[in-house]
């Protein structure tokens, strides 16, 4: 009888000292902003993040405790520059839920 690995206990491709690099920038919409209020916060992260490294990327980033994360494989848009007609790099979306009482400081106080 062979032993399944879960994906849980497998290793993440990642390194520790690659994690900050996984998150590209924080998304500032008007349904982000409204997801803040329920402790969730939105961010592009690379095509190869997986859920855990984002987990990890986003707790050394910010000190806070996260409690899930959901991810979003957004469609290529077409850029066109004359009559070429190109796209633009496809990206991740990961909506972090954190835990009750941690926030994240996105604009500090001036």
């Amino acid at each position: 009888m062979t032993k399944i690995k879960r994906r849980s206990q497998t290793r993440s491709k990642c390194q520790t000292r690659d994690l900050p690099d996984l998150i590209i920038k924080p998304i500032v919409t008007e349904k982000a902003t409204i997801q803040m209020e329920q402790n969730k916060y939105v961010f592009d992260v690379r095509k190869t993040a997986e859920k855990p490294d984002i987990k990890k990327a986003i707790e050394s980033l910010f000190d806070v405790k996260v409690v899930k994360v959901n991810t979003i494989n957004l469609p290529r848009k077409k850029k066109r520059v004359g009559k070429f007609i190109g796209y633009k790099t496809q990206y991740k979306r990961a909506i972090v839920t954190l835990k009750e009482g941690d926030t994240i400081t996105l604009f500090p106080e001036v």
